[in-house]
């Protein structure tokens, strides 16, 4: 490999690319440094915010999806009880109980070894699956930490499909 080949990966940042779709989007976002990008984003529940960090030493792009909802302490063994049941049934990333900070979390990653670049495309959906995990399920999460539900009961009533139309 040469060195101009070296200096095209290492500058390559596919952090860019969130930016371009925030600008695009008009969502607010932040560069706060060359490795990471958080953007902002509602969704019919809530505001999510999307932290994008590139990790050049592995070539991998991690992403952090949080929401507004605090655990109070009463009922944290309940909602690590509801991440594990929802977990079982992702096939791409997965939730986070954040004990220190009390907060729920979606995590992901991308993985872009040998110099791979993220195409918009592949933003883009990175992107879409958090926001749809998390669309799916805060209210589950609700239902345990605001209603007092079990995490069974909460997926239950969060879960079911709406057929037809009224």
């Amino acid at each position: 490999m040469s060195l101009t080949d070296l200096m095209e990966i290492s500058a390559y940042n596919p952090l860019d690319n969130f930016e371009r779709l925030a600008t695009t989007r008009d969502w607010a976002f932040d560069r706060s440094s060359d490795d990471e990008v958080t953007l902002v984003v509602t969704g019919e529940w809530t505001e999510y915010h999307l932290s994008f960090t590139w990790m050049t030493e592995i070539e991998a792009l991690h992403l952090a999806c949080a929401f507004d909802l605090k655990v109070p302490a009463l009922r944290r063994t309940e909602v690590i009880e509801l991440v594990t049941k929802i977990n079982e049934q992702m096939w791409i990333g997965h939730f986070d109980f954040w004990e220190k900070d009390g907060l729920i979390m979606f995590r992901h990653a991308l993985m872009l070894a040998g110099g791979t670049s993220a195409t918009d495309d592949q933003c883009e959906a990175l992107l879409g699956a958090a926001v749809q995990a998390c669309e799916r399920h805060f209210q589950a999460f609700q239902f345990v930490v605001w209603a007092g539900k079990t995490a069974r009961e909460a997926l239950s009533a969060s879960l079911f499909e709406t057929t037809g139309r009224a």
